[in-house]
C-alpha cells in the first residue's frame, strides 16, 4: 500500500507551519545540518590540477572516437592518389654510372700544366656535379646528339591512360601553348615537335627547348662513400632516356678531355714564347761575362775559383802542415833539453843504446856481486869500473848526437814554416786584389746560372708538355652505360598508395585531434573530474535507437537499470548521513535526461523500501507527468503555492510502491515567485518528515532563477550533465550559479554516455556502474563489462 496523504487524514499535511523569511529560507533534512555547513565552508570547487604528462591513451581515445573522420581521410587521400596516378603520364628513367677521380694516372709529370686535386676536397666533386648539370653541358650534349631534330620527341606528347580516355569521351583538349624556352607547359616534360620546314631562328628556339627539358630532365645522385655518380634522365620515352643519359655521360667526359687538352694547348703556346725570350736573355748575360773576364784577366781554374784563390788555399794547407811538423819537433825538442831523453821515440827505438844499456845493467851487476868479496880499489874491480865508465861514455855519446838531430830537425821546422807564412801573405794579397774586381764578375756569373737553370727547365716542361698532349689522360670513366629501363620510373602506383595512406592517416589523425581540441564538450567522466572539480556519482549509458527509458527502466537486466541502480547506492554515501532528504534533480540545459533521472531515483529508493515523493517542480515545461504511470496533471504544486488546495491535494498516487508523485499543476505565469514563496519552503519542511526521501525535478539552471532557488532550500542537488552535448562553458555558469545560491551540490550524473563514441570499449573505462554481470537484451545476452 502506498503511504498517501489519503490513508491517513488529519497528519502531518495539516500542521503546515508559518515559515517567515520568503526565498530567503532554507529546509534542512534532519541531521543533515553538519553536512549542509560543510559544504557551505567548502565553498567553489578547486580546478583539477594541470597534467603536464602526455597520455597516450586519452590520443587513442580520440582517435578511436573520431575513426570516422580519420578514415573519411585516408579514403580521400588514396583515392586522389589513384587518381593521381592514372592520370600521370609514365616517364622512364635511365641511369649511367660514372666514376669521377680526383685526378688521372701520370704517364708524365705534367703538374702545374693541367688542373688536378691532390687531396680529398668536398668542393672538387661539387664542382663536378655542377658542371654536370650546367646548362653549357646540356648545350653540348643537345647539340652533338641532334635533339632539335630527334623524332622520338615526338612521342612525348602520349597522354595517360586515364587521359587518353577522357579524350576520347569528351572530346581531345586543345595542345597546350608553347613555353617562352620551347617546352610544354603542361608540366610533363614534353617538349614540341619542329614541323619539317622551319626558319633558323624557330630551330634555335627549339634547340633552347631541348636544353631546357634536358635539364629538368637531368638527376645528378653521388653515391655515399665512393667516386660514383649516377646520371639519370626521365622521359616519357625509354630508349629516349638510355639515349641522353648516355650522350650526357659521354659528352661530360669530352668536355674534360677538351679543357684539359685546351690547357696543355695553352701552356705549350706559354712555353714556346718563354723559352725564346729566355735563350736570348741566356746569351746577352753569358757574352757579358766572358767579356768581363778578358778585360780583367780573371781565370778561373774549375769554373768556379781564381788561380790565386787556389794558390791561397794550397799554401793554407802546406802551411797547416809546417806548423804541426814544427810543433812536434818543438816538443821533441824541449823533451830532449829538459832530460826527459829517455822517453823519446828516437831513444827508445835506437839499437845501439839499448845494447849499450844492456852491457852496462850486466857489468854493474857483476860489479855488485865482486863488491862483497873484493875492494874497490882490487885490480880486477878497477878494471870492471872502467869498462862501466867507458860504456857510459859511449851512451852519452849516442844521446847527443840524437838531440843533436832534434834540434837540426827542429830549425828546418821553423824555417820552412817562415817560408811558407811569408808566401801566403803575398797570396792574400793577389787574392784580395782579385775578388775585389771579380765583384762584377760574380754578378754576371749568377745571372748566367739563374738564365741557364731558367732556360734547361722550361726546355724540359716544353717536352712534358709536347708529350702529355697526346697521351689524353682522363680522371672520369663510364662504369655502367644506361639501358633502355623495363619499366616506368613514375608514377609507382605502390608508392603513391603508400603515401597517399600515410598523409591521408596523418592529415587524417591532425583533423580528429583539432576537432576534438574545438570541442569543448563534457564527454566522460574524467572530463567532469579534471574539468570541474565535481565527483561523478553515475554514468548512464546512452539507449539504442530502438530503446525508450521506460522500456530500458522496466527492464531490470538492463545496463540502463544498473546504471541508475548504482547512481542510487552512491547517492546513499554522497553525504555523512546518507542520502539528502531533500534532493534537487536539475542541469545547466534542457533535454539532458534530468527528468528522466529524477524519475529513475526515486523510482529506484523506492524499491528499497523508501517513502519517496516525486516532485514535478519544473513550472515551466513539465514532462514527469508523462513517465509516471498513473498520474493526471490537473491539480498540482502551482496550486498548492497559490493557496487554492492543500498538500494532500496534490499528491497523487502512483502504481510503484512507496512512491507518490505531485505533479506541476496549470503552469503559473509568475513560477519563480512562487517557488521562493514561504508555502514551497514549509512543504518541503513537512515533506522531509513525513516521506524519507523528496526528489525534485527542477528545471533548467541556465536562463532561470527556479533552480537558484530550490537548491538552497533543498538539502543537497544533484547535477546532470549530457554527454558530448553541454559544454563546459555552460556547465561552469551553471555551477556557479547553484554555488553563489549557497547549493549543496553533491555530486554529477553523467547521461547518454557512449563508450564506443567517447573511443573506450564497451564496458572499458571507468566502470561507473553498468558493467557488472551478463544482461540480457531481447532474449539474447550480451557482456557488458568487467565486474
Amino acid at each position: 500500500m502506498n503511504d498517501t496523504p489519503n490513508d491517513k487524514p488529519g497528519n502531518e499535511w495539516d500542521r503546515l507551519p508559518t515559515v517567515a523569511g520568503g526565498a530567503g529560507a532554507m529546509v534542512r533534512a534532519p541531521g543533515g545540518a553538519s553536512r549542509a555547513l560543510a559544504l557551505e565552508l567548502q565553498g567553489p570547487a578547486q580546478p583539477a590540477e594541470d597534467d603536464s604528462q602526455i597520455d597516450l591513451m586519452t590520443y587513442w581515445r580520440i582517435i578511436v572516437k573520431r575513426r570516422w573522420t580519420v578514415i573519411s581521410m585516408v579514403v580521400a587521400a588514396v583515392a586522389l592518389a589513384v587518381i593521381q596516378t592514372l592520370m600521370t603520364t609514365p616517364l622512364y628513367r635511365a641511369t649511367a654510372v660514372l666514376q669521377i677521380d680526383r685526378e688521372p694516372i701520370r704517364v708524365l709529370n705534367t703538374e702545374g700544366v693541367i688542373p688536378s686535386e691532390s687531396v680529398w676536397d668536398e668542393n672538387f666533386y661539387q664542382t663536378q656535379f655542377e658542371l654536370l648539370k650546367s646548362r653549357s653541358m646540356a648545350e653540348r650534349v643537345a647539340s652533338a646528339m641532334n635533339l632539335a631534330e630527334d623524332p622520338a620527341f615526338e612521342r612525348l606528347s602520349a597522354p595517360s591512360p586515364l587521359r587518353a580516355f577522357f579524350d576520347s569521351v569528351f572530346g581531345r583538349a586543345p595542345p597546350p601553348a608553347e613555353a617562352e624556352d620551347g617546352a610544354l607547359a603542361n608540366g610533363t616534360g614534353v617538349v614540341q615537335v619542329p614541323s619539317p620546314e622551319v626558319d633558323a631562328e624557330t630551330l634555335q628556339r627549339i634547340e633552347a627547348g631541348r636544353v631546357g627539358w634536358l635539364m629538368g630532365a637531368l638527376d645528378v645522385e653521388p653515391v655515399r662513400r665512393s667516386r660514383l655518380v649516377r646520371v639519370s634522365i626521365t622521359s616519357p620515352d625509354p630508349d629516349l632516356s638510355s639515349r641522353v643519359a648516355n650522350g650526357v655521360a659521354e659528352g661530360f667526359i669530352e668536355s674534360n678531355l677538351d679543357r684539359r687538352i685546351d690547357a696543355s694547348s695553352f701552356a705549350k703556346r706559354f712555353l714556346e714564347t718563354s723559352l725564346a725570350d729566355m735563350k736570348a736573355r741566356l746569351e746577352v748575360s753569358e757574352r757579358a761575362l766572358i767579356e768581363f773576364a778578358q778585360q780583367e784577366e780573371l781565370v778561373e781554374a774549375d769554373n768556379q775559383t781564381t788561380l790565386a784563390s787556389q794558390n791561397m788555399t794550397s799554401l793554407n794547407q802546406s802551411l797547416a802542415t809546417a806548423k804541426d811538423a814544427r810543433i812536434q819537433a818543438e816538443s821533441r825538442l824541449r823533451a830532449a833539453q829538459t832530460g826527459r831523453m829517455d822517453a823519446l821515440p828516437e831513444v827508445l827505438s835506437n839499437p845501439l843504446i839499448g845494447e849499450l844499456r844492456k852491457n852496462r845493467s850486466q857489468l854493474n851487476a857483476e860489479y855488485q856481486q865482486k863488491l862483497t868479496t873484493f875492494k874497490p880499489d882490487f885490480p880486477e874491480m878497477r878494471q870492471l869500473k872502467g869498462r862501466i865508465d867507458e860504456i857510459d861514455r859511449q851512451l852519452e855519446d849516442a844521446i847527443g848526437t840524437i838531440r843533436a838531430s832534434i834540434e837540426a830537425e827542429y830549425r828546418a821546422a821553423l824555417e820552412r814554416e817562415n817560408l811558407l807564412m811569408a808566401q801566403l801573405t803575398s797570396v792574400k794579397g793577389e787574392v784580395l786584389d782579385v775578388r775585389g774586381r771579380s765583384i762584377e764578375y760574380n754578378i754576371l756569373k749568377r745571372e748566367v746560372d739563374t738564365n741557364r737553370q731558367q732556360y734547361e727547365a722550361l726546355l724540359q716542361r716544353y717536352k712534358e708538355v709536347g708529350l702529355a698532349g697526346g697521351v689524353g689522360s682522363n680522371n672520369i670513366s663510364v662504369v655502367d652505360r644506361a639501358r633502355p629501363p623495363g619499366g616506368p620510373f613514375k608514377p609507382n602506383m605502390s608508392t603513391n598508395l603508400r603515401t597517399g595512406l600515410l598523409l591521408g592517416l596523418f592529415f587524417g589523425v591532425l583533423l580528429a585531434l583539432l576537432v576534438e581540441y574545438l570541442d569543448d564538450t563534457i564527454k566522460t567522466p574524467q572530463d567532469i573530474e579534471k574539468k570541474l572539480s565535481l565527483p561523478v556519482l553515475g554514468v548512464i549509458p546512452k539507449l539504442r535507437s530502438s530503446e525508450t527509458a521506460q522500456s530500458a527502466m522496466e527492464d531490470q537486466r538492463s545496463a540502463f537499470s544498473e546504471a541508475y541502480r548504482s547512481l542510487r547506492t552512491a547517492l546513499l554515501f554522497a553525504t555523512d548521513k546518507g542520502v539528502p532528504r531533500t534532493l534537487v534533480v536539475t542541469s545547466a540545459s534542457i533535454a539532458e535526461g534530468k527528468s528522466t533521472t529524477a524519475f529513475a531515483l526515486a523510482r529506484n529508493f523506492a524499491q528499497l523500501g523508501k517513502r519517496t515523493l516525486l516532485i514535478d517542480c519544473d513550472l515551466r515545461n513539465p514532462s514527469l507527468h508523462k513517465r509516471v504511470p498513473g498520474a493526471v496533471n490537473e491539480n498540482g504544486l502551482s496550486n498548492y503555492l497559490s493557496g487554492a488546495i492543500k498538500p494532500q491535494d496534490m499528491v497523487v498516487a502512483t502504481g510503484i510502491e512507496n512512491l507518490s508523485f505531485a505533479p506541476t499543476g496549470p503552469l503559473p505565469p509568475n513560477p519563480a515567485e512562487l517557488l521562493a514563496s514561504p508555502r514551497m519552503s514549509a512543504l518541503l519542511t513537512v515533506a522531509s518528515h513525513k516521506f524519507d526521501l523528496v526528489i525534485l525535478d527542477g528545471p533548467p539552471v541556465m536562463g532561470l532563477a527556479d533552480v537558484p532557488i530550490l537548491s538552497h532550500m533543498a538539502a543537497g542537488t544533484l547535477f546532470v550533465v549530457e554527454s558530448a552535448e553541454t559544454r563546459v562553458g555552460m556547465i561552469s555558469a551553471a555551477v556557479k550559479r547553484l554555488q553563489s545560491a549557497r547549493a549543496r551540490i553533491v555530486g554529477t550524473v553523467l547521461t547518454k554516455y557512449d563508450a564506443a563514441q567517447a573511443g573506450y570499449g564497451y564496458g572499458y573505462g571507468y566502470g561507473y556502474g553498468y558493467g557488472y554481470s551478463y544482461y540480457a537484451y531481447g532474449g539474447q545476452q550480451k557482456r557488458l563489462g568487467r565486474a
